[in-house]
């Protein structure tokens, strides 16, 4: 069966502003919610196709006036169609398409004036979060061990930095990355600039700083002040899919399972900090949660901590 969707197809602008209009809400988008670039590309690409589905589904041009006569009917015959698509939509796409959609009719409603309450009607999936899945202390000590033994001696003590600061800082890989030379030597606090361009304080831990010493001596190329403190094998800027390679390759010479990835240890951080007595509120602070509700989920990894916390704190228990 043929795709009767494609993912990417343009809507027919007919020069009436809803050309103009996609680029504005995109423009908004990106420099007032500041989305992420993947999330701002899922959305653009979900939005584009919806609109390029409506020209079929309608048999007519779209314009700009004419979004506000669209009906629930409208958004739900597309949706069943990308579910039976060559690559069909699940719930999470549904979900995320939704998000989508109703982003952009929101801002015609506050921007344009152009209202349709329609769409609202339709509801997607409920959708539980994924558990996050760490990996133990003991391993997380192993991968960093085993990285240091790379064939480059810079290397090894490169990617052995960078998993250091997720491990024992909770960074996420884009923010380790990001880091550039003015943060070296590394100091007793971190300002990062987090999701959502939000920026929060992370204490670092001496091995961490040892850890980035080491790398920084061993580097063979100049860390300039306004360049980036990790660097490639060619002197440019340290890729996340080269950590996430040197990942793999580690998790599978210690015959781990494909959930070993550089974000688990970031997920360790947190449920080990959960574990030895770390409030929510604290680990919410440090791994730059906008909603305490994501810090939460860790609870749900290890709920024999969650048992024991209330038997210690409760007065009657």
């Amino acid at each position: 069966m043929n795709d009767p969707v494609r993912q990417s197809d343009p809507p027919n602008e007919a020069g009436d502003g809803l050309a103009q209009a996609r680029l504005d809400w995109m423009h908004w988008l990106k420099h007032e919610r500041r989305l992420a670039g993947h999330t701002l590309e899922a959305y653009q690409r979900d939005v584009d196709t919806f609109l390029g589905f409506l020209v079929q589904h309608r048999g007519e041009d779209l314009t700009l006036a004419s979004l506000p006569d669209l009906t629930a009917s409208d958004l739900r015959a597309y949706l069943a169609r990308r579910r039976q698509a060559n690559t069909p939509f699940g719930d999470r796409s549904v979900a995320r398409a939704l998000a989508g959609i109703r982003s952009f009719f929101s801002f015609l409603d506050r921007r344009r004036g152009l209202s349709n309450t329609s769409l609202s009607f339709v509801r997607g999936p409920k959708i539980k979060p994924a558990l996050p899945r760490p990996v133990s202390s003991e391993v997380a000590f192993e991968l960093i061990d085993l990285a240091e033994e790379a064939e480059e001696p810079w290397i090894g003590a490169r990617d052995t930095a960078v998993l250091t600061l997720l491990y024992g800082c909770g960074l996420r890989i884009s923010e380790a990355l990001g880091l550039t030379g003015a943060e070296f030597p590394l100091p007793s606090t971190l300002r990062i600039l987090g999701k959502g361009q939000k920026t929060r304080l992370v204490p670092t831990l001496p091995v961490a700083r040892e850890a980035i010493a080491a790398y920084a001596k061993l580097c063979p190329y100049p860390i300039l002040a306004d360049g980036p403190l990790f660097l490639g094998a060619r002197g440019g800027p340290l890729r996340a899919r080269l950590v996430q390679a040197s990942m793999a390759k580690l998790r599978g010479q210690l015959g781990l399972a494909d959930s070993a990835t550089p974000h688990a240890l970031r997920h360790a951080f947190a449920t080990h900090l959960l574990q030895s007595g770390g409030d929510l509120r604290s680990i919410q602070e440090l791994l730059g949660h906008a909603s305490l509700s994501t810090t939460q989920r860790y609870m749900e990894i290890d709920p024999a901590h969650m048992i024991a916390v209330f038997s210690k704190a409760h007065p009657r228990a």
